[in-house]
């Protein structure tokens, strides 16, 4: 799409969020995590860190995604559609909605990820070095699906007129899944969507960035001169979407609307970004959304923390936006890289963040890289009565996607929510 959605389209808004990671479980937790700058770095738990130089990770310990499960069992799933199921009973009851109201509409689940199960297959690698190439684990070897994700929460809902779809978008897929449901609510396919991203930490994505050089030793530092790369993190958001007119029949609070979004693939490089297509993107994003440059007030970037990719989505912000761009912020910064999670966790923040009205910080921010010369809002969070926001998702094979959302200012908006909290 080019243009703005037409008056036959329906407006989408935001109505549930449901939130796991490494800095808050739950809007409020997360929500105060961001507004404090809080760092979810630690060391490695999830495998043996033997032979690395170093070991730090955003990983999630004080939170059991399976305490969320009513109708599977946990031993059905791995720790990616724990996640991603968690997310979404979380985010279902946020939304206001029993189970009862959720199986009586038709419903889109749509969850991005980079690594699917990929922790599983790493156990299932491992037991057939030590025990033979023919030795398998039936119970682990039967959830590795990538599809699961999706369907597992379909399952867990007990929704039956409902499509799901697992988006394998690689560092993408949150945008991707998103981008996904405000398409199939707009033009009315369904009446609900259940969209974001699910990854969790694992030997095999650890040691990819390990051996690329472009894992950081102690902490991730986007925009920085000294960055040296970044942190995996793990974590799950799911975002309940449904139009307009049903959040206001409903009496729904709605935290954002979804305005529109982009997207480019220029295969150009296996891991490199492509200034360009980056550029590209947030323009047709714009032209989606039906907004200027201008009118944007927070950019929330991919900001990885990686020399490369962060020079390279800053040049291209500024191809966009000329010598003055909007504040940029990187939430990476406090919850590491959750890969296929990144832009859906990122776009709960910016959703947070227009309810709200406040900027999450950079944190472990000490001087600006010439290259890359935006306010990063370094380490300190604060007050801002943002109107849109654009969040960016940044891929592997050039696979980028931009969202952009609007502060929604109807009944159910962010001032009727203060009033009544």
């Amino acid at each position: 799409m080019t243009g703005r959605p037409s008056a036959a389209r329906r407006r989408v808004v935001i109505t549930g969020l449901g939130v796991i990671s490494s800095i808050g479980t739950g809007v409020a937790d997360y929500a105060a995590g961001l507004r404090a700058g809080r760092s979810g770095a630690k060391p490695v738990t999830s495998f043996d860190t033997t032979g690395f130089a170093h070991s730090v990770a955003c990983e999630i310990t004080d939170a059991d995604p399976a305490d969320s499960l009513r109708t599977l069992d946990a031993e059905e799933l791995g720790r990616a559609a724990r996640f991603a199921v968690a997310a979404s009973r979380m985010a279902v009851a946020d939304a206001g909605l029993s189970d009862h109201d959720v199986r009586l509409r038709r419903t889109l689940v749509s969850v991005g990820t980079s690594d699917g199960e990929s922790r599983d297959l790493d156990h299932l690698v491992a037991l057939q070095v030590a025990e033979g190439p023919d030795r398998v684990d039936p119970r682990v070897a039967g959830r590795v699906a990538p599809a699961r994700l999706s369907a597992a929460v379909a399952r867990e809902l007990g929704l039956e007129d409902v499509e799901a779809v697992t988006v394998p978008t690689a560092c993408a897929a949150g945008n991707y899944a998103i981008g996904n449901g405000f398409d199939a609510i707009s033009t009315g396919d369904v009446e609900m969507a259940l969209c974001g991203g699910a990854d969790a930490v694992c030997r095999k994505t650890f040691t990819g960035f390990y051996r690329l050089g472009t894992v950081a030793p102690e902490v991730c530092r986007p925009f920085d001169k000294d960055r040296e790369g970044i942190l995996v993190g793990e974590g799950s958001a799911v975002l309940v979407m449904e139009s307009l007119e049903s959040a206001l029949a409903r009496g729904a609070r709605i935290y954002a609307e979804v305005l529109g979004y982009g997207l480019s693939c220029d295969a150009r490089h296996p891991v490199a970004p492509d200034r360009d297509s980056i550029a590209r993107c947030i323009r047709t994003a714009h032209r989606n959304a039906g907004i200027r440059p201008e009118d944007v007030d927070l950019v929330s970037a991919h900001g990885t923390g990686t020399r490369a990719n962060d020079a390279t989505e800053v040049g291209a912000i500024r191809d966009v936006f000329g010598g003055e761009p909007p504040r940029t912020v990187s939430i990476k910064s406090m919850i590491g890289h959750t890969m296929g999670a990144a832009s859906a966790l990122a776009s709960a923040a910016c959703a947070i963040a227009l309810q709200q009205g406040f900027i999450p910080p950079t944190i472990n921010h000490r001087e600006t890289d010439p290259e890359c010369a935006v306010d990063c809002v370094p380490n300190t969070a604060v007050e801002a009565q943002l109107r849109i926001v654009q969040n960016h998702g940044l891929a592997f094979g050039g696979n980028n996607a931009v969202l952009v959302l609007g502060r929604y200012d109807g009944p159910g908006g962010p001032e009727e929510s203060r009033k009544s909290a």
